[in-house]
């Protein structure tokens, strides 16, 4: 009997830990999760105010126009590969679609003429990402291995195509869709702004975009739910090729040539890009607005660190920090 009092107490004790530590977890878990969707904001705004500051060129509308035109590429690449790390997967072959999708429009000018060999070769790198998503939905291919392996062979066949020469197109109607201009801007840019506007609308307001969020949040309940799992990864991949097949017709426009590579500068700026804005590399999480913001901090770093004078090393130690904060992030935000 006397140490029923004791047992009572120890009881009491016990249930107040864990009574504190169920809601010391939620709020520990909400703090982070707005660290990991907010943080891009703060960061932005911060460089953005900083830069203005320290650099009269900085705020200037040619300065930032050609900061969006030069970034409007990538940033087309990294909305797409927003869908496809929402489903859960990786995408590393899209920069060697660009490129490849370059050197066909170059190749296809003279018998197609200008604007049909960009769109077909557009169309042939959707194509490509429908095969990346094929081998990866029904193949079962993991994504990261098999969008390594589908690059390599994308960039080795358009060095097959071109023989290691870079095809030069003469014909200047070829340049229009990269130095092309519509009140004053390019269409890089205005295709920018409409990539982010249907993307926004497909994640927020469609059907396909609350499946992409349910294939990368749990693919088997998505399933058991009706919903075909591997369609939606194939038409994730498809887009991601699409994206890439758009950014290498500017890209290959702008500079009126074709030219084989790997494109893997575009890719690893695009996935960075991603991730820093907070869509989460385990696959359920994301969002088109943070992934436009965090393509835009990356572009500021760069285009500030030059307006500055800072050595380029810097730049990239600084943008890989980032990445790596923001990774961390979001795995402490999902293990707690």
């Amino acid at each position: 009997m006397g140490d029923e009092p004791i047992a009572i107490a120890l009881k009491r004790e016990s249930a107040a830990v864990v009574h504190a530590a169920m809601t010391e977890h939620p709020r520990r878990r909400t703090l982070l999760r707005s660290i990991r969707d907010y943080a891009i904001v703060v960061c932005f705004g911060a460089l953005f105010l900083a830069l203005t500051f320290a650099s009269d060129v900085f705020l200037t509308s040619t300065n930032l126009l050609n900061l969006l035109e030069q970034n409007a590429p990538v940033g087309i690449i990294a909305l797409a590969l927003t869908f496809v790390l929402i489903t859960g997967e990786f995408d590393l072959s899209v920069g060697a679609i660009a490129m490849l999708t370059g050197v066909l429009a170059a190749y296809w000018v003279a018998p197609l003429g200008v604007w049909p060999a960009l769109l077909v070769a557009a169309l042939c790198a959707c194509g490509l990402g429908a095969i990346n998503g094929v081998l990866v939905a029904y193949a079962k291919i993991n994504s990261f291995v098999c969008t390594l392996a589908t690059s390599l062979i994308i960039a080795g066949a358009s060095l097959a195509i071109t023989k290691g020469f870079i095809k030069t197109v003469p014909d200047p109607a070829f340049s229009d869709l990269g130095l092309g201009e519509f009140l004053g801007i390019k269409y890089s840019i205005w295709l920018f702004v409409a990539a982010a506007l249907v993307a926004a609308l497909v994640l927020g307001r469609s059907v396909f975009g609350r499946w992409l969020y349910a294939v990368g949040g749990n693919a088997e309940a998505a399933r058991l739910s009706g919903i075909n799992v591997g369609g939606v990864r194939v038409a994730a991949f498809a887009l991601s090729g699409l994206a890439g097949g758009i950014a290498g017709a500017i890209i290959a426009s702008r500079t009126g040539q074709g030219q084989a590579g790997d494109g893997l500068s575009i890719t690893l700026f695009a996935f960075a890009a991603v991730v820093i804005g907070g869509t989460s590399t385990l696959g359920g999480r994301g969002s088109v607005w943070r992934t436009v913001l965090g393509v835009l901090l990356l572009a500021l770093i760069v285009n500030g660190f030059n307006l500055i004078g800072i050595d380029p090393i810097y730049q990239q130690i600084v943008q890989g920090g980032i990445v790596l904060l923001a990774v961390a992030t979001d795995s402490l935000s999902r293990r707690r």
